[in-house]
């Protein structure tokens, strides 16, 4: 037996562990490492489960071919000539955008493996990439690119001077955080609570709200409202001639939220008119303050308007990157802080030609697009990269026959899933406990600078391969060096991860003297970002939004809203559950006075509808939920909630994000 340090890459915590392998190589344990000093023991059931997911009966092991209706096991050297003699026809038959990718959570979580993948759809000349960020926060890097010009900025609580902080449609105690990292939760969020004061906007008494000083449930989709009514009264307090050498369009920003009033925000957002005073009182108490936002804001009709106006709330405040209130994080091995980047315009780019009416931003397309782009033939090949498409892409029967009609299906992953099962050609990846890595993009979510390197824990089973190994061979078939002359067979997990720590603080040299280690830089760092900023600093009034709020309609009488659940992230362990044997249930939470105004019981069997579909799923009435709201978790294959979504109705015109949250549905018995 042997123990390792590690850090978990499920999610965006990334917490510290400890692995314990036998003297075969197989996982056989892991705990939280006590050491760590901001996951501090901490793991989840996810992190503790990723025994039972290393050696899972799902995990692939082989390449995989389609031959009629069946996989057959093939050779890496089959694969690579199948995939080179199909590519190349794709593209000479119909150019180099007719080749796509689609990259997930898990590609998120393999920074070398997606740059490798990235590079290799760059080199072929495609603009057809598609990547999980439209699918959920699209808002983020628009709202920060239209206001600082960088669409990178990453807002962070200051944990060590704990004043105000408001989490708006999030609940970490379960997600862990939604491009903010919350390791060991409730440790920290009952610290914020107890030195500070925590308030959670929510339309659901979530597990993080319990923890709070104060929870307020508004209508889901209307927090840009109550938003808009703190940023016209304390518009009121601000330092006027401050607030205009820091920031421009004051003066359009206050024309655009002059409408809200105190009693059009009671009406709209059904809170209590005190709630609202005692909220904007402890603004002007604590004089600044740290607001996050997760899933249920960031996946509304409302989104943009939402993230907007809770900037303009921290700028008004000088609330942004000041002690006490929120910091930028650079990032410890992406350095953003280190990098020469001129302000953006926050432009949009031509979208896909299906599509037209839809932006391309970032270097990607909008999922909402996919299905077009395949049934118009302009998308003929497609690389599924650490995803589920399945269950994560809007109108689940749609998507579902594009995806068969595509000349090839690449499919690669650490498992088995729904998308898998349409594919054309499947490629085994190496698992996180398989492979070398450091945080990169990840790592500016992160509650402090800091950075580990880990080994791979155990060398790859069977015929699985590092994903930047599988796409730098690809590229190779196809006459491409995306190893800088480095030949793939011969190249490490650290050749390949060398590139992406150019920014970093440390060379990888010396975090691998310390691999294991945890290197905390600095808790917070300040003001490294006002030297990014155009002239005239924070834009308060970008036009796109201020016209998009004119056009806002009243929210509907019956919503669906999502939610997370702390067994399964996205699709990974949405079936089996974790390793204690227990499985997230995928249950529709509806209010009780609700369910029986509509005739409900719990456990009975009910007909979600929406968008001219509908899904059966078993009724769970709870208190802690909104009247007028009704909550499906999302990644289940069989009882999929995009089967209630659509990339048609409802897609926001500056990213073209599908709505998830605030869908009007209808409810009947089965």
């Amino acid at each position: 037996m042997r123990e390792q340090r590690s850090f978990c890459r499920i999610c965006p915590a990334l917490c510290g562990i400890v692995v314990t392998v036998d003297d075969d190589d197989r996982v056989v344990g892991v705990r939280g490492d006590r050491d760590h000093p901001i996951s501090q023991g901490y793991t989840c059931p996810k992190g503790r489960s990723l025994p039972a997911f290393h050696h899972a009966d799902n995990r692939l092991d082989h390449p995989l071919l389609r031959v009629g209706d069946q996989f057959e096991p093939v050779s890496w050297e089959r694969t690579f000539d199948d995939l080179q003699r199909s590519l190349s026809s794709v593209i000479a038959d119909h150019g180099p955008d007719a080749v796509g990718a689609y990259l997930g959570t898990g590609a998120a979580f393999d920074p070398a493996g997606r740059r490798i993948a990235r590079k290799l759809l760059q080199s072929i000349g495609s603009r057809s990439l598609y990547t999980s960020t439209t699918v959920d926060t699209p808002c983020k890097p628009l709202v920060s690119e239209l206001m600082s010009g960088q669409p990178m900025l990453i807002p962070v609580v200051d944990e060590q001077r704990p004043g105000l902080t408001l989490l708006i449609g999030s609940n970490p105690v379960v997600s862990h955080g939604h491009l903010n990292a919350w390791s060991n939760p409730r440790t920290r969020l009952r610290r914020i609570a107890e030195e500070g004061e925590l308030w959670v906007i929510d339309p659901r008494r979530t597990e993080t709200a319990r923890l709070a000083n104060r929870h307020l449930a508004p209508t889901p989709g209307t927090d840009y409202i109550w938003l808009g009514w703190l940023v016209r009264e304390l518009l009121k307090d601000a330092d006027e001639v401050a607030l205009r050498e820091r920031a421009s369009g004051v003066d359009e920003l206050a024309a655009a939220v002059a409408g809200f009033d105190l009693e059009r925000v009671v009406e709209q957002t059904g809170l209590d008119r005190q709630e609202l005073l005692d909220l904007l009182e402890a603004i002007r108490r604590h004089g600044r303050f740290a607001g996050q936002t997760g899933t249920g804001t960031t996946m509304a009709e409302s989104a943009n308007l939402t993230e907007w106006l809770l900037w303009a709330l921290h700028i008004v405040t000088d609330s942004y990157d000041r002690p006490g209130g929120a910091w930028f994080n650079p990032g410890y091995v992406s350095g953003f802080d280190r990098r020469d980047r001129e302000p953006s315009a926050g432009s949009a780019q031509p979208g896909p030609p299906s599509r037209p009416e839809l932006p391309s931003r970032w270097g990607e397309y909008p999922c909402a697009a996919m299905s077009d782009e395949i049934e118009s033939g302009n998308l003929r090949a497609l690389f599924v990269i650490g995803a589920n498409a399945v269950t994560s892409l809007p109108d689940t029967e749609r998507l579902t026959a594009a995806l068969e009609q595509l000349d090839l299906l690449v499919v690669a992953d650490v498992a088995t899933n729904e998308t898998s099962e349409l594919a054309t050609h499947v490629l085994p990846v190496a698992g996180q406990l398989e492979r070398a890595d450091v945080p990169h993009f990840i790592d500016q979510m992160q509650p402090a600078v800091v950075a580990q390197y880990t080994d791979a824990v155990v060398p790859p089973q069977a015929e699985r391969r590092p994903m930047w190994w599988v796409f730098a061979k690809l590229g190779q078939r196809l006459g491409f060096d995306l190893m800088r002359g480095v030949d793939p067979d011969e190249a490490s997990d650290d050749d390949a991860i060398t590139p992406l720590t150019v920014t970093a603080q440390r060379p990888l040299s010396e975090l691998k003297e310390h691999a294991g280690e945890v290197d905390l830089a600095s808790w917070a760092e300040f003001g490294w970002s006002e030297r990014l900023m155009p002239d005239g600093g924070w834009r308060l009034a970008p036009a796109e939004l201020v016209e998009q709020l004119e056009q806002m309609e009243a929210p509907p009488r019956l919503s669906l809203i999502p939610r997370r659940q702390l067994r399964h992230l996205n699709s990974q362990l949405a079936a089996s559950g974790t390793e204690d044997g227990r499985r997230d249930p995928p249950h529709v939470l509806v209010h009780p006075d609700d369910a029986r105004e509509l005739g409900f019981e719990a456990g009975d069997l009910v007909r979600v509808r929406a968008n001219g579909h509908a899904l059966e799923l078993v009724v769970e009435p709870d208190e802690s939920i909104r009247r007028g709201v009704v909550s499906v978790p999302h990644g289940f294959g069989a009882l999929n909630v995009n089967v209630l979504t659509s990339g048609v109705e409802s897609v926001d015109p500056l990213t073209g994000m599908v709505r998830y949250s605030g869908v009007p549905v209808e409810l009947e018995p089965v």
